[in-house]
């Protein structure tokens, strides 16, 4: 199995720790490796072929913290054009390289996962039922509380008993609590977190039908040499697109295979804290000069010299960087992106 790595990110969301130039998968943030690093680490069970699609700004972050990489299996992304093109770059990219039929496993570079046994046995039975099915298989995470925050898959009949994968019957958008709490109990539906197998000759067959305008992206990028100016020009010319709006929602005959893993998308600072670890209070502390009084339930963290004093509070994320102070809620530190787009937009 081939193993794509999409690297892309804006670093806002975890703001002040990530920015811009320093996204959320390049840093240290759940243990002492970087995301990317991790997922490297998982995808290394996967298959010995591994290819990172990053944004060109942050490439030789990528290339810094994975020096066994050559720049074959880095596939940089000349400008930021949405996960559909980042996967038709990797897809023509792989193309010139490996045979059509082998099968590729998608997968993100910012997410928190434990059980890298259960990753592994997923991403087999996926790439097995992709292979046998000659279709595109998602992986789909079972739901433990009703989130309004995901993307739902609805799973139909199984296709093959002894791989435990379904047809899948529907997509739905990111639900109301009332929504969710139904999908949950039904037992038919499924987190949608964006992974996906399947070969170039399948991706392709199905973009040449439901995406034509992706089809065209990619055999443009197969007929041009990644590291040339028209490459860079032509990539620019992409209409920025969401795989799933582009192509996934609208495929027919997918299939989607259930996670056997835990699985977290650290989308904010509430989800960072519970991937942490924390002491019999709840709190999480990292970093020196932190000094607190009757805190808990909080992920306080200090990345410079000077003290960080926290008395009384519970509940709370509190981040002192170089790059800003950060002190909210915690339940509404989600809010973090909005703040930080106010903060562009009067600079």
């Amino acid at each position: 199995m081939v193993v794509v790595i999409i690297a892309g990110g804006s670093g806002t969301r975890l703001w002040p720790l990530s920015t811009p130039d320093f996204p959320k998968q390049i840093l240290k943030l759940t243990n002492d490796k970087s995301m990317i690093q991790n997922t490297y680490d998982r995808a290394k069970r996967l298959g010995s072929e591994i290819y990172i699609v990053p944004d060109v700004s942050h490439a030789h972050h990528v290339r810094a913290q994975l020096p066994e990489l050559d720049d074959e299996h880095v596939v940089v992304e000349p400008g930021r054009r949405g996960t559909a093109n980042c996967i038709v770059a990797a897809l023509a990219h792989i193309a010139k390289r490996h045979d059509h039929d082998e099968p590729i496993a998608f997968i993100h570079a910012d997410h928190h996962i434990r059980d890298i046994e259960g990753f592994s046995q997923s991403f087999e039975t996926a790439a097995a039922a992709s292979k046998r099915q000659n279709a595109i298989t998602l992986i789909g995470i079972e739901p433990t509380f009703p989130a309004t925050g995901f993307g739902y898959i609805e799973r139909d009949g199984v296709v093959e008993d002894k791989l435990g994968a379904y047809r899948v019957e529907s997509f739905k958008e990111k639900p109301d609590f009332n929504t969710a709490k139904r999908y949950v109990a039904s037992g038919r539906y499924l987190w949608n977190c964006g992974y996906f197998v399947g070969s170039v000759n399948t991706f392709v067959a199905e973009m040449g039908i439901y995406a034509p305008d992706l089809r065209a992206n990619y055999e443009a990028l197969l007929a041009l040499d990644a590291a040339g100016e028209e490459y860079a020009k032509t990539y620019a010319s992409f209409t920025n697109e969401v795989i799933d709006v582009a192509l996934i929602e609208k495929a027919k005959d997918l299939i989607v295979v259930p996670a056997s893993f835990d699985w977290m998308d650290i989308g904010s600072f509430k989800d960072l804290h519970e991937a942490s670890e924390t002491d019999e209070l709840g709190n999480h502390f990292r970093g020196g000069n932190i000094y607190e009084d009757e805190v808990e339930n909080a992920y306080v963290r200090n990345e410079e010299d000077k003290p960080v004093v926290v008395i009384g509070l519970d509940n709370v994320v509190v981040i002192n960087t170089p790059n800003g102070v950060l002190v909210a809620r915690k339940d509404l530190s989600q809010k973090v992106k909005d703040a930080v787009k106010r903060m562009e937009n009067e600079q």
